[in-house]
């Protein structure tokens, strides 16, 4: 598609001319006077005019450019710039990008999201202006497919590459690869079949980094010699919000031969998990993962999870057993459950009261006060609170009565158990 002949937005030497002027930056005339920003090292060829003051790194995101404008200013003001932001613009036609970026030489980064360019067309000898570009961010710009493989065949140095909220269903082969870019981004789409990444795979071998967050992606089909072939160095993977519903795609994470971190929240196969089990799980059925979800995998984190497995799937039949169970039994021997026990604070204790000649069986609130216990005995032995002195006898203490003196202690910090005793004294008169 052609790009509409634009009547409005500014161009770029235009913001440019206005967002570093010297107004803005005025240059030094003496000590003390304005502000001079220029790169520790310049370029040679770069002449900084005292017209523009500009650092290396441009940020003209939201600015209305939709046109190069004088390629001859670009060219003598940007030599030195390596950096430069034009996210949220106007920019719709790929030629004038192109004359704006063959006119930085020095450009290593890039960054066009947002701009309209849905349906725009990218002429070869346009593209070979991105040649020297490192980092391409072209996230919500519904830039085509055959868009994309042509920069990337043209941008010999190409290491990061961000596709994120594009619309992609679906990606086409290429017939060549993209052998220098390490990271990809491609979340908030739309790929839900595995088919779809063996075609990434194919074309980014020495991908290290793939963050595929908000896909929808349904299985991991491929076996485990497809994958050692396709990602022989994917380092981490974000599969975030994916539709992976099953164990056994868990288990292939493990054929990618140098997978080290996954990131993998928001499936449905988790969601009837505490965290606590989506985690032990996890751990134990990646054994070559050392970070999940952004945390550190420690080697004690690793064996209580391991066990956590073994003893979570001892009631399941032999035929669904995990295949991950077999060899952790082979490490640690099939483990006994975990005794239960039962660490919530007591709340009441039976006990026996003895007042002279007199004994009654009582149930008492350990989380009152000696006090309060006094008072609830006035009806037992018929004494007032101000006439007893109480004594408690642990039936399993070798010591001898403890007198309850203090009348603001709580009665659960005597440790009082079922079957021990309250012994009542009348005071003397």
């Amino acid at each position: 598609m052609e790009p509409p002949e634009c009547k409005d937005g500014r161009s770029f030497v235009e913001v440019l001319s206005e967002k570093y002027s010297p107004e803005n930056f005025p240059y030094c005339k003496g000590p003390g006077m304005g502000m001079v920003v220029v790169p520790t090292t310049v370029p040679q060829g770069s002449p900084m005019k005292e017209r523009l003051n500009l650092p290396s790194i441009l940020v003209l995101n939201s600015c209305g450019i939709s046109r190069a404008g004088d390629q001859g200013g670009i060219a003598a003001f940007c030599a030195h710039v390596m950096e430069l932001d034009l996210s949220h613009n106007k920019l719709q036609d790929w030629h004038e990008i192109s004359k704006i970026v063959s006119n930085i030489p020095n450009l290593e980064f890039l960054n066009l999201s947002s701009n309209p360019l849905a349906g725009m067309t990218l002429e070869p000898r346009c593209a070979e202006a991105f040649s020297r570009v490192r980092r391409l961010v072209l996230n919500n710009t519904q830039v085509s497919w055959n868009t994309v493989l042509l920069l990337t065949r043209e941008m010999p140095e190409l290491e990061e590459l961000f596709l994120c909220l594009n619309e992609y269903s679906c990606v086409s082969a290429s017939s060549v690869a993209c052998p220098t870019l390490h990271l990809l981004h491609i979340t908030d789409n739309s790929l839900h079949d595995w088919a779809e990444v063996r075609k990434i795979g194919s074309m980014f071998p020495a991908l290290d980094t793939l963050v595929m967050a908000n896909n929808n992606l349904d299985s991991i089909q491929d076996s485990k010699d497809v994958l050692q072939r396709l990602f022989p160095n994917l380092r981490s993977i974000n599969l975030h919000n994916s539709g992976l519903n099953r164990w056994e795609d868990i288990e292939k994470l493990n054929f990618f031969p140098k997978l080290e971190e996954v990131r993998l929240q928001g499936i449905p196969l988790l969601q009837t998990y505490t965290n606590a089990e989506r985690r032990c799980l996890m751990i134990a059925q990646l054994p070559s993962i050392s970070l999940l979800n952004g945390s550190v995998v420690t080697d004690s984190e690793r064996e209580d999870a391991e066990r956590f497995f073994i003893r979570y799937h001892l009631d399941y039949p032999e035929e669904e057993l995990p295949y991950r169970y077999h060899s952790l039994v082979t490490k640690y021997g099939k483990l006994e459950p975990l005794a239960e026990i039962d660490l919530r604070p007591r709340y009441h204790a039976q006990v026996e009261v003895h007042c002279e000649e007199k004994v009654e069986q009582l149930s008492i609130r350990l989380d009152q006060t000696v006090a309060e216990l006094k008072k609830q005995l006035t009806t037992v032995v018929q004494l007032s609170t101000n006439s007893m002195r109480l004594y408690y006898i642990d039936k399993c203490s070798i010591f001898g009565p403890e007198e309850m003196k203090y009348n603001t202690r709580a009665l659960h910090s005597y440790s009082i158990q079922d079957g021990d005793e309250i012994l009542v004294v009348p005071k003397k008169k």
